[in-house]
């Protein structure tokens, strides 16, 4: 039933999907979905507004509106609910980021490592270039000309084995973490390599976890700001090291 009450409102033009408001939320009433913070249903959300003070861009307020009624035992059910889901899981940590939670991988069985696939990967460096982290590259870098970058999180690469097989041969690597560097620092920086560099294409590697989500929106605003097309894919790492979601467009 629908009545008139407090609930939190979502600005998806001020929300840049950093998940900041995810962990804030003891009701689980929000998720981050293609890149913005979103409710799950207006039955989950108590109106109290916790998630607030955890936005760093203001998208967040709360709003006086015809809306579902909370539903406290709905918020139970929903939650024991994910909690099954993810039986590997360890307890959250204080600040509930799945970023941030402790998890152990179970170790590979003799059977399992018996029946993998063989590869002649190589196992030399792909990388091409120094420095690597977003914040230091020089959007002049000589190496940036031309480029098809390669856009990592900073944990992919420790997730992934085959990073520098599958992933960063033949492409410039920038690495960062959305969480916890500066967002509006990447969108100038961005910008500013867009403009000064002709960059081809740009592929976003990063993990299955809120505040990894906001690292395409970063590169495609920086591309907005620099008045530049650039195709821009992305392929999202699971926590247990497989590729979870690719983009068609992700070289």
């Amino acid at each position: 039933m629908k009545i008139k009450r407090k609930i939190v409102e979502i600005d998806e033009s001020l929300c840049d999907g950093c998940g900041s408001c995810v962990p804030s939320c003891a009701e689980g009433a929000i998720e981050v979905r293609d890149g913005k913070a979103r409710l799950v249903a207006e039955k989950f959300c108590d109106g109290l507004g916790a998630c607030l003070g955890d936005c760093p861009t203001g998208a967040l307020r709360i709003m006086e509106r015809e809306a579902e009624d909370f539903d406290e035992q709905a918020v139970e059910h929903y939650l024991n609910e994910k909690e099954t889901r993810q039986p590997q899981e360890a307890p959250p940590v204080v600040s509930k980021c799945p970023s941030a939670g402790v998890m152990t991988f179970p170790s590979a069985s003799e059977c399992s490592r018996a029946n993998a696939p063989r590869t002649n990967v190589s196992s030399e460096s792909q990388l091409t270039h120094w420095p690597v982290q977003i914040r230091l590259v020089p959007p002049t870098a000589p190496f940036l000309k031309g480029a098809d970058l390669l856009v990592a999180a900073d944990c992919t690469p420790i997730a992934y084995p085959a990073f520098h097989q599958d992933l960063l041969k033949g492409k410039v690597v920038l690495m960062g973490c959305p969480k916890f560097d500066d967002v509006e620092e990447y969108v100038q920086r961005f910008a500013d390599i867009f403009k000064a560099a002709d960059i081809r294409s740009v592929t976003v590697v990063d993990m299955e976890v809120p505040c990894c989500s906001a690292l395409p929106m970063i590169v495609r605003k920086g591309a907005a700001a620099a008045g530049k097309q650039i195709p821009v894919g992305e392929i999202v790492i699971g926590r247990q090291g497989g590729i979870v979601h690719r983009d068609q467009c992700a070289a």
